[in-house]
């Protein structure tokens, strides 16, 4: 075994991504303190080819140096939308089909390991706050709560590293498992 080069990789090009077949997925990003964490979200967005990402509230959007550190040009790849409110942004992703969850530890949370979605389902993840977490009053807005399981005595996650742990549970499913490369599979 040996590593794979740059080469090797397949790596798209800006305009590739640009034209590429996204994942139904929304990241939707609720008062993110960190821009660091917003830039971390772009780059795995970027890299689960992910269909946009919403910003809301006070989280840092583009053009961003801190955004820019982290996301290492993805926020030129992932397509992104502001809102000034997280009702704003549900209600577009209502209007494009788009079934809601909050990233959120609540009663009758759905555990992500056990959730199944289908691979053509629009689905919209919100992230909240570091701090707070996702507003009680977007909750009442979601369709349910994802919650990630988690074992050790911290039951908490940073928001990028959620995010990834979500989206991979996302996007595995609709993944070639026998492909070399990480291709969607076509219906």
């Amino acid at each position: 075994m040996r590593k794979l080069s740059m080469e090797e990789l397949g790596r798209k090009s800006v305009q590739e991504f640009k034209q590429a077949e996204k994942i139904p997925v929304v990241m939707v990003l609720e008062n993110i303190r960190s821009a660091y964490n917003v830039g971390s979200v772009f780059r795995t967005s970027d890299a689960f080819l992910v269909q946009s990402i919403y910003i809301i509230g006070y989280s840092a959007k583009p053009p961003h140096k801190e955004i820019k550190k982290t996301a290492l040009g993805a926020e030129e790849t992932v397509d992104w939308k502001y809102f000034k409110t997280t009702a704003e942004a549900i209600e577009d992703l209502r209007a494009g089909g788009f079934n809601i969850y909050a990233a959120e530890q609540a009663e009758g949370s759905y555990k992500l390991n056990a959730i199944g979605f289908e691979p053509e389902e629009k689905i919209a993840v919100v992230f909240g706050n570091e701090v707070t977490g996702v507003e009680q009053s977007t909750i009442a807005l979601c369709d349910g709560c994802i919650e990630i399981p988690q074992l050790g005595m911290k039951h908490s996650l940073n928001i990028a590293t959620a995010a990834g742990v979500v989206l991979w549970e996302l996007v595995r499913t609709r993944i070639d498992p026998f492909s070399n490369k990480s291709e969607m599979l076509t219906a």
